[in-house]
């Protein structure tokens, strides 16, 4: 392969995958995979090192140049965080003598001698602190400046998050951060009317709904997304339903018990982690996707939903604006009220309904999964200079 008009000789990458799980694959988890999918196939003269810290499904072993191996234990605590990224994982490594790390979670480790790329999707810690377990915040204001100047290469999926970055860690050099945004995966496509009722009878009672996706978390801001359904319910008299999808991750109780009072509950449909092929079919038919989240170094949700011909309303804060552009409808995250208000413009208006869509399909295809791959492999590659 050429390189910057040298050649590079064939490296040894060693990727954490810790989050490469087949049952809760989320935000991080389909960034990785999309990603790594591409790079292991179109380098097969590169050698790959997965480290996993449980059993690992064979699906994430994407070619012949990936060698998979387990380091425990699991790291998922702070105390473990620290075990594992800096004596653990290292020492495993040792034999392997790889070229590069790359750690696409937001930690990295201190005490190796490997360059690192570190990729830090968000700085949520910083700007909502209460939306964590109080040792993971300890763990993050602890360490992350640490993080930041320890990697070679720093990745981020947005505008947002880089100058976030700049603004918090003043001591961080600007230029050895670049972003690699994300994209809609590829499952996400429209559907028929015919596909769009069988979805809707299988999951909504046949019904019209809005859907929210993603993990049961309070950074998601479900209790106003509730608030604002209930106001759009009172306005308009519709049989609208709301539907969420997503695993019960943390802080979940105060939603669950909320919805045994709630008025409108018997419109509320939650059935919780959908398979991927699932959750793509749902957003299709959806009516509109609600994604009222606090903080996102992205948004997926916002372009999958593009994708598949869906509108969008999405929050006025950190990177929902610059994923969405003009193609999404924006609210405040913290007003009930702003929400319910573009939720029922949107019912009340079939034409702006069918401007977003058509808007969403051109912003949706701006983005391009195999483009990500080839920022990240430059990041790659420049780390090893």
């Amino acid at each position: 392969m050429i390189n910057g008009g040298l050649l590079l000789q064939p490296m040894r990458i060693a990727v954490n995958a810790i989050f490469l799980q087949n049952k809760n694959l989320e935000g991080f988890g389909h960034y990785t995979n999309e990603i790594f999918r591409r790079l292991v196939n179109l380098y097969p003269e590169h050698t790959f090192i997965f480290l996993f810290d449980r059993p690992y499904d064979d699906r994430f072993i994407y070619g012949t140049n990936v060698i998979p191996i387990v380091v425990s234990p699991p790291a998922r605590h702070a105390l473990s965080f620290r075990y594992w990224y800096d004596v653990k994982a290292p020492l495993a490594l040792r034999s392997f003598k790889p070229d590069v790390w790359v750690q696409p979670y937001g930690f990295c480790s201190l005490t190796t001698r490997i360059p690192q790329v570190m990729i830090t999707h968000d700085l949520a810690f910083v700007h909502h602190p209460g939306f964590l377990a109080w040792h993971h915040r300890w763990f993050y204001r602890q360490f992350t400046q640490k993080f930041l100047l320890k990697a070679t290469k720093i990745v981020t999926v947005s505008k947002y998050t880089r100058s976030d970055i700049i603004q918090q860690y003043p001591s961080i050099d600007p230029g050895k951060i670049t972003i690699v945004p994300g994209a809609a995966r590829s499952l996400f496509q429209p559907l028929s009317w015919q596909e769009k009722e069988m979805v809707k009878a299988g999951f909504a009672d046949g019904r019209e709904y809005f859907l929210f996706t993603g993990g049961i978390h309070p950074r998601k801001n479900l209790m106003n997304l509730l608030k604002a359904f209930s106001l759009f319910k009172k306005w308009q008299h519709s049989n609208m339903k709301l539907l969420v999808a997503g695993r019960l991750a943390w802080q979940y109780e105060e939603l669950v018990k909320k919805l045994k009072s709630y008025k409108y509950r018997e419109d509320v449909i939650m059935p919780g982690y959908l398979p991927e092929e699932q959750l793509a079919r749902v957003t299709a038919a959806a009516y509109a996707v609600v994604y009222p989240s606090f903080l996102e170094g992205f948004g997926l949700p916002i372009l999958e939903a593009m994708q598949c011909e869906v509108p969008v309303i999405t929050s006025n804060t950190s990177a929902m604006p610059e994923t969405g552009a003009d193609a999404a409808l924006y609210a405040d995250p913290t007003d009930p009220d702003a929400i319910a208000k573009q939720m029922l413009q949107l019912y009340k208006d079939e034409n702006l309904r069918s401007k977003l869509i058509e808007a969403g399909k051109l912003r949706a295809a701006t983005f391009n999964w195999d483009d990500s791959a080839d920022r990240l492999w430059q990041a790659i590659s420049a780390s090893r200079n």
